[in-house]
């Protein structure tokens, strides 16, 4: 089935976040502070224990680079991970390895960094209310109830002349869906019939759209020109477009409403901040502005088949 189209504003900011968890794992810094019985000891490695958290924070580290395994292989698998993190990082720490100002710096550039994606997940996870996802939900939908849709069927060719022929073999009673199969160059509907089911006037050409929704129901068309070629057209029903329920585009809400929540708090504090760029750069060039809630532009649009 497939989804049904539900526009958001886009936001027009995502935080790129490059972790050195490995480097802080071993340091110490991911280690979730609890109890025994909650954070058990998995292995010691010299002495030094390695807990399930730590080989939570490895998994997360690795990401989509970890392969596919049974719960017990891959426990197996971090825990060497972590293990061997541990005996490379004593054994740069023997050599100095991590007095180094290079490495200081980006131990505190790692730090930095997982700190502000942990204020980002805080910002969001504090936005997402159910209040918050229905005003999103009655906003975007709020116009939808008025749009139309059409249900269509075409034939496509080269010529003029040959749509001409078509269009009026058809007002004689031809069967659409047999010249279709037979004559049709579209190859994403001539099998079809040159059915196109259901589409609003935004997913086709505004040539093709435009004489579509003249039609009345059953009517057939004119040849019509597009960039494709000249079409024929038949209208088959029309209906006034539904919006999608609540619970069908939930999961695309709940991303909206944190990702605008992340931007607009990166937005507050860049108004708040004073920023002064001292070097080379260009005066006249003005940065993006903060990020803000946009309307998703439109991509261009191909008939007749749906986008």
């Amino acid at each position: 089935m497939n989804k049904p189209k539900f526009s958001l504003p886009t936001v027009q900011w995502r935080p790129v976040l490059t972790t050195l968890c490995a480097t802080l794992a071993v340091a110490g810094l991911l280690t979730i502070q609890a109890g025994a019985q909650t954070d058990p000891v998995v292995a010691k490695v010299n002495g030094t224990e390695v807990k399930e958290s730590d080989l939570k924070a490895a998994e997360e580290d690795i990401g989509a680079q970890l392969p596919p395994m049974a719960p017990e292989a891959k426990k197996e698998y971090l825990t060497t991970y972590v293990a061997d993190m541990l005996l490379v990082s004593k054994a740069a720490e023997a050599k100095k390895l991590g007095d180094t100002p290079e490495f200081k710096k980006k131990m505190e550039l790692a730090r930095t960094k997982l700190l502000m994606e942990a204020l980002l997940q805080n910002e969001a996870k504090a936005a997402l209310t159910d209040d918050a996802m229905k005003k999103v939900y009655a906003e975007a939908t709020k116009d939808m109830g008025n749009e139309q849709e059409v249900s269509a069927r075409h034939i496509l060719v080269e010529s003029e002349d040959d749509a001409k022929k078509i269009a009026a073999d058809l007002k004689k009673g031809g069967d659409f869906s047999a010249i279709a199969k037979e004559k049709s160059k579209d190859p994403g509907s001539k099998d079809n019939g040159g059915d196109l089911g259901f589409f609003s006037k935004d997913q086709m050409v505004p040539e093709f759209a435009e004489a579509a929704f003249k039609l009345d129901k059953g009517q057939v068309s004119d040849p019509v020109k597009s960039q494709f070629g000249w079409h024929v057209i038949r209208v088959d029903d029309k209906r006034t477009k539904q919006p999608p329920t609540f619970e069908q585009v939930k999961d695309q809400i709940e991303s909206f409403v944190q990702r605008k929540a992340q931007a607009d708090l990166i937005q507050k504090l860049r108004a708040e901040a004073k920023i002064e760029k001292i070097g080379d750069a260009d005066p006249a060039a003005k940065p993006d502005a903060a990020p803000a809630a946009k309307p998703d532009a439109k991509s261009d649009t191909k008939a007749p088949a749906k986008k």
